[in-house]
């Protein structure tokens, strides 16, 4: 019996080769490092249903911080957490809130790091929804006041990019508006374009305190049975002024992903979720896998969907990989 002419594996058999013809490439410049900041000093709480992550206090996040951009990861995103919550988590959108002084300390002692700010109130609400509640109900267009606030907030502390990931209608349009208007046309927005309501997010509610007090976040973020209200949310995230869109989770949804890319050519982020990053660690913890190899492998395979910049708890892990 003749073998056939095409023998995929001469292009195998060496490592060198393979690098080579390597489809998809990973780097640190790919990824963004998701941090949690709280209030105090010299604050370090290792989150237990996210083994490695922690809760850190300003000065042990521009420590941190400082450690990304030295492994060469160019951007965190910053998640707050308050020490009062309200009705309408007015500490978010405070001028001198955990998130807006954590933007300062970082800009001013790492400045060649990018920083993200998530802007959505759910860290700040006593009920622990994404928009202000009425008998029972998030309203929408009440809500978009305080993303509003909070975006300018944000921008005037000196963030580099705002994440709108409260999944209101209408609020990309709203905080373009704000941010012109406050004198930021040049500020991006990073829009969490395609949310989906995923049970992969529970270590960061208990890490953040966000669970919701009553109901669930269905009737706002995304049916995961839903692939092409995806895309119609990317399109009207991009047509009110978007820079980048994300969709998360992400390994769940590479197809969402990979339908995002060939949609527009806009840059498009993924964010492996907490819950995406607990089962790996979990996994590799119990000895099942060989947790250096699936946090890379995880990472290629969203990269190979189509995103642009993963935002991944194992940045800094994978960064070390990679040199």
């Amino acid at each position: 019996m003749a073998f056939p002419i095409q023998r995929l594996r001469r292009l195998r058999q060496q490592e060198a080769l393979r690098r080579m013809v390597r489809e998809t490439t990973l780097s640190p410049a790919d990824l963004i490092y998701p941090i949690f900041v709280a209030e105090g000093r010299d604050r370090r709480e290792e989150i237990a249903s996210m083994p490695g992550q922690f809760r850190l206090s300003i000065d042990l996040l521009v420590k941190e911080a400082g450690e990304a951009a030295g492994l060469g990861i160019p951007a965190i995103i910053l998640f707050g957490i308050p020490d009062r919550k309200d009705e309408r988590g007015t500490s978010g959108f405070d001028p001198n809130g955990i998130v807006q002084r954590a933007v300062r300390a970082v800009k001013d002692h790492v400045p060649g790091l990018m920083v993200i700010t998530d802007v959505c109130i759910d860290e700040y609400t006593s009920h622990g929804h994404c928009g202000i509640v009425k008998d029972g109900r998030i309203l929408n267009d009440e809500t978009l006041e305080c993303l509003r606030a909070m975006a300018r907030t944000h921008a005037q502390a000196g963030a580099d990019v705002v994440a709108p990931s409260d999944m209101m209608d209408g609020r990309v349009a709203a905080i373009r508006a704000e941010l012109d208007r406050a004198g930021y046309p040049e500020l991006p927005i990073m829009a969490y374009a395609a949310k989906f309501a995923s049970c992969f997010y529970a270590p960061f509610r208990d890490a953040a305190g966000s669970s919701p007090q009553f109901g669930d976040r269905q009737s706002y973020q995304m049916d995961p049975a839903n692939r092409r209200e995806a895309l119609r949310e990317i399109a009207l995230d991009i047509e009110e002024g978007a820079d980048i869109v994300m969709v998360k989770p992400a390994l769940p949804y590479l197809d969402v992903i990979a339908d995002a890319r060939r949609q527009t050519l806009l840059p498009i982020a993924a964010y492996q979720v907490s819950g995406e990053y607990s089962m790996i660690k979990a996994a590799g913890k119990a000895g099942w896998i060989d947790e250096p190899r699936a946090i890379l492998e995880s990472l290629l395979a969203v990269k190979r969907a189509g995103a642009d910049l993963i935002l991944t708890y194992f940045a800094k892990d994978a960064a070390r990989l990679l040199h």
